[in-house]
């Protein structure tokens, strides 16, 4: 597959991810999703490494790196955002995602002692500030985060702020299976360590009142997002640069925002969509500055 294409494809996905989310969580519990989820994606790319003739269960000596990237990346992560997208919408969760770059800068200048130059700084500002209206819906005092919608929206900014740590925990691990393999890995962990909850919250039940409409978006969710989403994105990565390919994520919250409106029937509000202006004026800038330096 032809490199931008497949970034292209791994964006689409991930942008109506949280169209589809919304629209389970509303018949299942977020568990039972987030187990069948993870249990299609980890199954989709194993069957890729058995057919590519690749080990299939990883090495010992990972295995711990592997669990712990399993329950950052995948088990707290997606419930992180099932549970968020029970209390706000899709459009503001595919904003505020957007803010994960700009939390990978402030890791990389505490960790890595890289540099903040006055680009970097006003797009941390600009970002910090969209994502704050889009959280308050321009609400000013007490009540601003006080509303289901804002809590849901906290544990979004949460869910990034995680995503941006388990991409720094996972690097080297990526570095030395290969994502494929690395990422498999962390479903299957993941997928384990998901099992407890599943069993104690209901699942099963849960799940028998699935819709033919729920199950669509389980599917999709499991098997286009959490397998060939990656392996359509890191397959980019190998055929082009990592700048040209990040550039194809700024696509991913106006991806979200039409599916909503058609799928869901959500509104959009103005202050919302200044919000988001904002935010990814702040993300280009940050990675603007991230190149420069």
């Amino acid at each position: 597959m032809p490199p931008r294409l497949g970034a292209f494809l791994a964006v689409v996905f991930w942008g109506v991810s949280f169209v589809a989310t919304r629209a389970a969580v509303a018949e299942v519990s977020p568990f039972a999703l987030i187990f069948v989820r993870t249990g299609l994606g980890a199954c989709l790319l194993l069957a890729i490494l058995a057919r590519r003739g690749e080990p299939i269960l990883p090495p010992r000596e990972e295995a711990w790196a592997l669990v712990r990237m399993g329950f950052v990346g995948i088990a707290f992560h997606q419930t992180l955002q099932a549970f968020a997208l029970r209390l706000t919408t899709a459009v503001n969760a595919g904003w505020l995602v957007g803010l994960t770059p700009i939390w990978s800068a402030l890791l990389a200048a505490i960790y890595l002692r890289e540099g903040l130059g006055v680009r970097k700084l006003t797009g941390l500002a600009l970002g910090f500030a969209g994502a704050t209206l889009v959280v308050t819906g321009g609400r000013i005092g007490a009540g601003a985060l006080g509303l289901p919608t804002s809590r849901g929206d906290l544990l979004i900014l949460a869910s990034t702020l995680n995503w941006a740590l388990y991409t720094v925990m996972g690097h080297a691990t990526l570095r030395r299976l290969g994502p494929t393999r690395a990422t498999a890995g962390a479903l299957l962990f993941g997928w384990l360590l998901l099992l407890p909850a599943f069993a104690l919250s209901g699942g099963p039940a849960s799940l028998a009142g699935l819709s033919a409409r729920g199950w669509l978006a389980v599917l999709f969710l499991g098997l286009a997002c959490s397998g060939l989403g990656y392996l359509f994105w890191y397959g980019a990565l190998e055929g082009l640069e990592a700048s040209r390919v990040a550039a194809f994520l700024y696509l991913e919250p106006l991806v979200t925002l039409g599916a909503a409106r058609v799928l869901l029937g959500e509104s959009v509000p103005a202050t919302t969509l200044a919000g988001g202006a904002l935010l990814v004026s702040g993300v280009v800038l940050v990675q603007r500055g991230t190149k420069g330096s």
